[in-house]
């Protein structure tokens, strides 16, 4: 079976290892946090000296980590001693962060022009998703590379699109995050709008969850507890995914837009309402949370 070094072992990629070897695959993991790396132990992936280490036994390298400043510090290393100079020629390079396009794409040059093959493949569905084995990947890279991580993709996710070239994994993340970040504010603010019209919140869910209004946000992710009982909304908004995720994320959309010229208003108001949830207690709260902020702010007009 396939050997595959995991670098990055906090709350999404220590169970999309978990899932890994649970599937058969051989892998080795390292986090930089000790106690990661012993979470990750304790659930059944072994742990590598260090993620060089890792990577020198593997046939592809995951790597899930913060910001694209550290897949490229990771893959380059401080004096050319990094993830690429350490793997076998030939290794695929499967990163499943959430990076700008632009970062995407040099990390994919760098592993090219080091002997490699690369794929960007960021996720969507969260904590949850990463535990159940259920993640959508939105990959980018050369079809044949494509093809040979498919395998390890169905072992993390229910469903895999490749979405074209270097870069367009993350391309489709950005936009179908802004879509999401959205809809999320559209939801909360229509929760509040009927709780000031008197409408109970499983009225509105009755009506709104199949009619027109039905979208992820409301059916899965509903920001009142009670209509939806697995939302984070029933369990103090603990994430789920945090506001600080999605700020990030969202701040991504922003530089894409910028670049792009595209006239994206609401992407760029939802970016700025997130910007300023994440400032606050909403960093470590689902981003759904930001219905208490629309209520908050509702109070004092």
């Amino acid at each position: 079976m396939t050997t595959i070094a995991f670098i990055g072992l906090g709350h999404m990629g220590r169970p999309m290892a978990v899932n890994l070897a649970r599937a058969g695959f051989t892998v080795r993991g390292f986090d930089l946090v000790p106690e990661l790396c012993e979470a990750a132990r304790a659930a059944g992936v072994p742990i590598a000296a260090s993620a060089a280490a890792a990577a020198a036994e593997a046939e592809i390298v995951i790597t899930m980590l913060p910001a694209g400043k550290h897949v490229l510090a990771l893959y380059e290393g401080a004096d050319g001693s990094g993830l690429l100079a350490a793997a076998a020629p030939g290794t695929l390079f499967l990163d499943c962060s959430t990076i700008a396009v632009d970062e995407a794409r040099s990390a994919a040059q760098l592993a090219v022009a080091a002997g490699h093959r690369a794929l960007d493949a960021p996720v969507s569905g969260g904590v949850v998703g990463a535990e159940n084995g259920t993640l959508a990947f939105m990959v980018g890279g050369e079809a044949t590379d494509f093809d040979a991580a498919l395998h390890a993709l169905e072992a993390m996710g229910g469903r895999i699109v490749h979405c074209g070239g270097a870069g367009l994994g993350q391309a489709a993340k950005v936009c179908n995050n802004m879509i999401l970040g959205v809809t999320q504010i559209a939801v909360a603010e229509a929760f509040v709008l009927g709780e000031r019209l008197g409408l109970s919140h499983q009225a509105l869910f009755d009506v709104a969850s199949n009619a027109s209004g039905q979208c992820w946000a409301l059916t899965t992710n509903c920001p009142v507890p009670g209509p939806v009982p697995t939302s984070p909304a029933n369990n103090a908004y603990e994430p789920g995914f945090a506001g600080a995720l999605m700020a990030k994320d969202l701040g991504l959309a922003e530089q894409m837009i910028a670049l792009t010229g595209v006239d994206a208003q609401l992407g760029l108001l939802a970016q700025r309402r997130y910007a300023e949830y994440a400032a606050g207690e909403g960093a470590q709260r689902d981003f759904s949370g930001i219905i208490n902020t629309i209520r908050e702010d509702s109070a004092a007009q």
